[in-house]
């Protein structure tokens, strides 16, 4: 590109970028403008061709795969036609001249660097690149709520986030989708950024490590690969069951790990399964990754998904100060809906955006009428097979004995509580209940559900077991 050309269309490109930003930084969110669009420059568009320069060539691919259809549009919207973008790398010495001038810096065509400037002694971790992935300012320690199901791994992640020595290295954390890993990986990044600003902290989900890794491959860049990710203080990788299968990235990775674990520097993963779980894995590297703590992260229990419905609400109050929601509305949706931490915030969220709009209170029946769809998909469907056997197991018991004409009082009591859970967890009539327990009569079944209802008042081992069975069945 001759740097004459690009200098007779920076003038009008120039203020067409500037607007071209606003649509982006509105679209995408500030934390993914900041990271990815922010740090280029446009140098105008010749043949077709809209020219860039950025900090990294990560950078440049990663915004050519995610945002390059979108720049192209906004481009031919303003009259300037791009079939596509070219990014090229900015020498980081001439970047830092430029900056420390203290005004805008002059339009020239980008140089191209094979790698970014190394690490040097006067400079502090702000000055080097080391391009994370956006971190979500909602997503910190003050904003987790803490349950028995999530405690350790809470936990856990505070201790990491304090620096100094930590016995356990990696901290791996596992879990099925919404129970707060991502949000403890991110608290995690942001305390460390808080107290200590000049640790280098890289926070990356394993589909964006196997890119760049790829991406070095193919600009053989290999060594500014390396210097990068094993000169952090502390590596984070998100759903690190991506790399699975993937030999060449499970080669690297395993060797960036063990680099990183020789200088004493703290790794933090995340998986949606245990390491030993993980098929395609290799074995290696799975030994690896148990080598530190592996904290599992349980499905919510009902106080934790009131305390986080609570604490949504209080919020999404503040931010509407026109709506009110009524009594029972936050109970009730963390007893039906047990899937998620998403799918209930996503509730709630519908709900105050429905009430906004009509102008109502959200009271019960405003929530079961808007949420429908989604309490029908939540809903935990509970058979009386189930229950039978679930009781049985709890009470170290045969299922022929819960069935059987027995009248034993360590066989009738916990026939007595299955009834009574078969007849509030199910849909199932007097009748059938009855039949499914060896034939009886629907008397007998009344008499069981009235009896423990009775005793979880007086018994509090009575009221505990069913207490626990109910949530073990509504899991």
């Amino acid at each position: 590109m001759k740097p004459q050309k690009v200098s007779r269309e920076m003038d009008p490109a120039a203020d067409i970028w500037t607007e071209i930003r606003g649509r982006l930084r509105d679209e995408i969110g500030r934390d993914n403008f900041q990271n990815w669009i922010e740090p280029l420059t446009f140098h105008g568009c010749e043949h077709g061709v809209g020219r860039f320069s950025a900090p990294t060539s990560f950078i440049g691919n990663w915004v050519e795969r995610h945002f390059g259809d979108r720049v192209c549009t906004l481009l031919a919207d303003r009259g300037l036609r791009v079939s596509r973008l070219e990014f090229a790398v900015e020498a980081a010495p001439v970047q830092l001249r430029a900056a420390a001038g203290g005004g805008a810096p002059a339009a020239r065509a980008p140089e191209v660097a094979p790698r970014p400037a190394p690490v040097h002694e006067h400079e502090t971790a702000a000055d080097v690149d080391l391009p994370t992935s956006p971190l979500d300012g909602r997503f910190t320690f003050d904003n987790f709520v803490v349950g028995k199901p999530n405690e350790l791994a809470h936990a856990a992640a505070r201790r990491v986030a304090e620096g100094g020595a930590v016995t356990f290295n990696p901290l791996f954390l596992y879990g099925g989708v919404g129970l707060g890993k991502t949000h403890l990986m991110h608290a995690i990044a942001w305390e460390v950024r808080n107290s200590r600003p000049e640790a280098r902290v890289l926070y990356l989900s394993a589909e964006q490590f196997m890119y760049r890794f790829v991406s070095a491959l193919r600009f053989k860049d290999m060594h500014g690969f390396k210097e990068m990710f094993r000169s952090v203080d502390m590596l984070m990788v998100d759903d690190v069951q991506f790399i699975a299968g993937k030999d060449s990235t499970q080669d690297e990775f395993f060797h960036t790990f063990n680099a990183l674990i020789d200088q004493k520097k703290q790794i933090v993963i995340s998986a949606d399964r245990a390491p030993g779980e993980i098929d395609g894995l290799e074995d290696r590297i799975k030994s690896r990754l148990q080598w530190g703590l592996v904290v599992d992260l349980h499905p919510t229990d009902y106080e934790l998904r009131l305390g986080i419905l609570q604490a949504k609400a209080e919020a999404q109050l503040e931010q509407n100060p026109g709506v009110t929601i009524g009594a029972g509305v936050v109970e009730f949706l963390a007893h039906r809906i047990s899937s998620n931490v998403r799918v209930l915030e996503g509730a709630l969220t519908r709900l105050f955006a429905f009430a906004s709009l009509v102008g109502r209170e959200i009271n019960l029946d405003m929530a079961q009428e808007c949420l429908a769809d989604l309490l029908r998909f939540s809903e935990r469907k509970v058979t009386v097979d189930e229950i039978i056997r679930k009781v049985a197991d709890h009470y170290n018991l045969r299922m022929s004995d819960l069935l059987s004409a027995r009248r034993a009082r360590q066989v009738a009591r916990p026939r007595q509580v299955a009834m009574y859970l078969a007849k509030t967890l199910t849909s199932r009539s007097l009748p059938e209940i009855g039949r499914k327990f060896g034939g009886r009569d629907h008397t007998t079944v009344i008499h069981a559900v009235r009896k423990i209802e009775e005793l979880r008042v007086t018994d509090s081992q009575i009221a505990e077991d069913v207490e626990l069975l109910r949530r073990m069945l509504e899991a």
